[in-house]
């Protein structure tokens, strides 16, 4: 890693040994875990899935007659639950940067830029998402920036992903959406100070210096590629 100390909510928010508890008192479901979790949490479950893929893989389940347990970030899992109806008990956990968007202010922005488009990252709360015209995936929403006719999006995620979509139309509008209340200073922190610590000369010196190396145990990695190979099958096979 670039930085040792550059972690994540959502990591953090799912210990590996609370985690494991949990499963134990519901063993008889499915566990699907987020790509954004240790190889610990990911060694316990049965499938792992990110953001563009975890509602196919939720319906598949679904149909399967499979009841599931879901972590670590509650808003992305309600968000499934609510779109596929699947019976899901979900780890109340959150991404830092997405919890942090209020409904009530993306509602007045909206009044002031009445024709744009917003981009919701599903990770978000659901007054949130529910103001969407665009709900998906980092890929996805910058996508949908590129070929969406409108000239005006206001954005709801990590603010770093606005330059990758200034990038591919630099003729359209971006506004990052809020995360604060009007009696706030900051309208728009989407920031996360974690994915900021790794950066181009810390990488260069990871990389030519071999320092900063991760380490896992192998039995911890034979058991965590299972639900990984699991996604990638599903993929290959259905999308």
């Amino acid at each position: 890693m670039p930085d040792l100390e550059a972690e994540c909510s959502l990591d953090l928010g799912c210990p590996a040994d609370e985690f494991q508890r949990f499963c134990q008192q519901h063993s008889d479901r499915t566990i699907v875990v987020y790509a954004n979790t240790s190889a610990e949490v990911k060694a316990q479950a049965d499938w792992m899935v990110t953001s563009s893929i975890a509602l196919k893989i939720t319906q598949y389940l679904k149909e399967r007659g499979e009841q599931i347990l879901w972590a670590p970030d509650r808003h992305l899992g309600e968000y499934i639950q609510n779109k596929t109806q699947a019976d899901m008990l979900i780890w109340k956990g959150s991404c830092l940067v997405h919890n942090e968007f209020k409904g009530l202010e993306l509602k007045e922005m909206k009044q002031q830029y009445p024709h744009a488009k917003v981009l919701v990252h599903p990770e978000s709360p659901a007054e949130v998402i529910s103001q969407a015209y665009v709900i998906g995936s980092t890929t996805q929403l910058v996508k949908a920036a590129k070929e969406l006719k409108a000239s005006e999006f206001i954005v709801e995620t990590d603010l770093g992903i606005l330059h990758k979509m200034k990038e591919y139309a630099p003729d359209k509008t971006f506004i990052a959406a809020p995360t604060s209340g009007n009696g706030a200073t900051c309208k728009s922190c989407a920031f996360c100070p974690w994915m900021g610590m790794n950066h181009l000369k810390n990488l260069h010196d990871c990389l030519n210096q071999e320092i900063n190396e991760i380490h896992v145990k192998t039995e911890i990695i034979q058991k965590a590629i299972t639900p990984i190979e699991r996604m990638l099958n599903f993929a290959e096979k259905y999308l």
